[in-house]
């Protein structure tokens, strides 16, 4: 996987940019509503953009807002996109949205975590289904990818172990095509490096939900099947918020849904 590069100059991020976006010069210059030539000298250095263009080109290439601080920079311009974290006063309308959705979405799990998988929130319900995790796994930072995946962590527990660990690498192959995160290809290869849990039956059918693929882990009860939504915030200007993303989980079948409740109610799931 390829990641995104410092480069000298801006005319060669943008032309990466373009590129991984599958744009020919005359795809983007149209869209811009600018000249095939005035881009091709923009991305060959010989002219220079202004704030102005270089975010327009931005927003037409969809560039993160991380990403669009690097261009700025390449261009001789201050970034103009702030990073604070969750906990920042600034934020506190974003942050309360997430408890609420968070605590709404209980008895079932729910998470939110940055742009690496690592973990920021969670709800009650989370701490209930890790019981039994290695302790070293649950020190902060908690990536979830690893969590998931890693011998130590959910891996042995997770039924159709060989079908949701190629569904997390193709979602964060996605990831890294679409930001050319350098993070996100270090994680992707730590990931593909992890033996699979000695337990782990690679060729076990696998009963497939009608709609998503679910995640499917024993517990003391019996298995529990997932199917999970991500949520993302719209228009934010903050790399923080626009890096954040919320993971909900919902039960893919009415007995995981009364598990769930009584986990939330503080009963033995196995009773009644």
């Amino acid at each position: 996987m390829q990641a995104t590069l410092p480069h000298a100059a801006v005319g060669p991020l943008i032309r990466e940019w373009r590129q991984r976006r599958h744009l020919s010069q005359l795809d983007l210059a149209c869209d811009a509503d600018i000249s095939t030539r005035h881009l091709s000298y923009v991305e060959n250095g010989r002219a220079s953009p202004s704030r102005e263009m270089l975010m327009h080109l931005a927003e037409r290439l969809d560039v993160p807002l991380r990403e669009r601080n690097q261009l700025l920079t390449a261009a001789g311009f201050a970034p103009i996109y702030r990073e604070r974290p969750l906990a920042d006063p600034a934020l506190s309308a974003a942050r309360q949205a997430v408890e609420l959705v968070l605590r709404g979405h209980e008895p079932y799990p729910a998470l939110a975590v940055d742009r690496h998988w690592n973990m920021l929130a969670h709800n009650s319900a989370v701490p209930k289904l890790l019981v039994g995790v290695d302790p070293s796994m649950l020190l902060p930072p908690v990536n979830v990818l690893r969590l998931s995946l890693d011998p130590n962590g959910l891996a042995p527990r997770i039924v159709n172990f060989a079908q949701w660990r190629e569904h997390l690498f193709a979602r964060l192959k996605q990831q890294i095509a679409a930001s050319g995160d350098a993070g996100l290809v270090e994680l992707l290869h730590e990931l593909q490096a992890l033996p699979a849990p000695p337990n782990a039956d690679l060729d076990a059918p696998v009963e497939s939900s009608p709609v998503a693929i679910p995640i499917q882990f024993h517990t003391p009860q019996g298995v529990m099947s997932f199917i999970s939504t991500i949520t993302v915030f719209g228009t934010p200007v903050d790399i923080t918020l626009a890096e954040l993303a919320l993971e909900t989980f919902f039960p893919a079948d009415a007995r995981t849904a009364e598990l769930l409740r009584r986990l939330g109610d503080g009963q033995n799931p196995g009773q009644g």
